[in-house]
C-alpha cells in the first residue's frame, strides 16, 4: 500500500505540469491579450490610449517576453503561492479569489453532501422495491431532475424562496454582509441562502446518482452470493448490507474524481443567474477578457482538485471492494 500512494502522489507531479503547460497555451491562444483587448475597447469608444503606458505595463508583467519564459514564471509563482496578477481587478490573484474560494469550498461540500444524503437512501429503496409505486414515482422524479435545466430550476426556486421565506433574490447572503468579515450573523445569511443553490446545482447529480446506485444494486441482487445467503435464512437487510450494498457503493466513491471539480465548474451559469459570488462567473469573465493569470489559476485548481479526487476514489475503491487490487495481476 505505501508503495502504491508513493508512486501515485509522485504521478500527480507530471500530470499538473503538462496540465499546466495545456492550459497556458489553451489560454494564450486566441490572437492578442489582456491589454489588446483593453486598448481595443478603449479605441472603440473612442477614448485615447498611451503607448507609452501600454508598454511599461507590458513589460513590468513580462507579456512582451516569450511565451516559454511567461510559462516558467507562472508555474514558478505557482509553486511558491503566487498565483500571479488579475489586469482586470488591478489585484493580485490571491487577494481576488480569497472570498469566492471560501463561498465556493461551501456550496460545493453542500452539494456533494445534499446528493449522497438524498440519493443513497432513494436509490436503495428504489431497487429493494422494484416495480413498485414508489419506483416508479421515484424513476418519473429522476428523469424529471436530468431533464429540467438547471437555470429554469434556479429562475423557479428563486421566486418560491423570495415568495414564501422572504429570502432575498439571487446571492449567497443578506446585501449588508457583502464585503463584510466572517461573523455569526454572516454566517446564518450563508445558511438561510444555500438551500437554494445547493438543490439547483446538486438535482441532476442526485438523479444521475440514483440511477446509477439503483442499476447496480439490482445487478449485485441477481448474483449467486445474494442468493445463497437468503436460502440459508440471513435475514435481508443483513444480507443486503453485508454483500450487494458494499458493493453498490462504488458510484459513491469512484465519482469523487468527477464530481469535485464539476460542482465547481459545472454551477458556472447557476451562479450566472442566481449572482452567486462563487468562482463561476469570475472565471468566465476572465476567459472573456483573456486574463490569464486570473484564468490559469482557476483552471489549475479545477486540475488539482481532480487529481486528488482520482487519487482519493482509488485508494477508498481498494478499501471498499475487495475485487480492486492496488497491485498488477489477477487474483485467485
Amino acid at each position: 500500500m505505501l508503495g502504491y500512494l508513493v508512486r501515485r502522489i509522485l504521478s500527480m507531479v507530471p500530470t499538473l505540469l503538462i496540465t499546466s503547460a495545456l492550459i497556458f497555451i489553451i489560454i494564450q491562444a486566441p490572437p492578442g491579450d489582456y491589454l489588446s483587448t483593453y486598448i481595443a475597447e478603449l479605441e472603440s469608444q473612442g477614448e485615447a490610449v498611451d503607448q507609452e503606458k501600454i508598454g511599461f505595463i507590458r513589460a513590468q508583467y513580462g507579456l512582451d517576453q516569450p511565451l516559454y519564459v511567461q510559462y516558467l514564471k507562472w508555474i514558478g509563482g505557482l509553486v511558491q503561492g503566487d498565483l500571479g496578477y488579475s489586469f482586470e481587478y488591478s489585484l493580485p490573484v490571491n487577494e481576488v479569489v480569497g472570498d469566492r474560494l471560501s463561498l465556493t469550498a461551501i456550496v460545493s461540500l453542500a452539494t456533494i453532501l445534499f446528493v449522497w444524503i438524498v440519493s443513497f437512501p432513494i436509490g436503495v429503496y428504489s431497487a429493494t422495491h422494484q416495480y413498485g409505486v414508489f419506483d416508479y414515482l421515484l424513476t418519473f422524479i429522476g428523469f424529471l431532475g436530468l431533464a429540467v435545466p438547471s437555470f429554469l430550476l434556479a429562475l423557479v426556486l428563486l421566486y418560491f424562496a423570495h415568495v414564501q421565506f422572504g429570502v432575498s433574490i439571487g446571492g449567497l447572503m443578506d446585501p449588508g454582509y457583502i464585503d463584510q468579515p466572517w461573523t455569526w450573523g454572516k454566517l446564518q445569511s450563508v445558511l438561510a441562502h444555500l438551500w437554494v443553490p445547493v438543490v439547483v446545482i446538486g438535482t441532476s447529480g442526485t438523479a444521475g446518482m440514483i440511477r446509477r446506485l439503483r442499476a447496480n444494486l439490482l445487478d449485485e441482487l441477481q448474483k449467486q452470493y445474494y442468493v445463497t445467503a437468503r436460502a440459508k435464512g440471513l435475514p435481508g437487510w443483513r444480507a443486503l448490507i453485508k454483500y450487494p450494498l458494499r458493493m453498490s457503493l462504488n458510484p459513491f466513491v469512484s465519482d469523487i474524481g468527477s464530481l469535485l471539480p464539476e460542482v465547481v465548474s459545472g454551477a458556472v451559469l447557476v451562479s450566472v443567474v442566481m449572482s452567486l459570488p462563487t468562482t463561476g462567473p469570475m472565471l468566465l469573465d476572465a476567459l472573456r477578457s483573456q486574463d490569464m493569470y486570473l484564468a490559469g489559476s482557476f483552471l489549475m485548481f479545477l486540475a488539482v482538485l481532480t487529481v486528488i479526487g482520482v487519487f482519493l476514489s482509488d485508494i477508498l475503491l481498494a478499501m471498499l471492494d475487495p475485487r480492486i487490487r492496488l497491485s498488477g495481476g489477477a487474483t485467485k
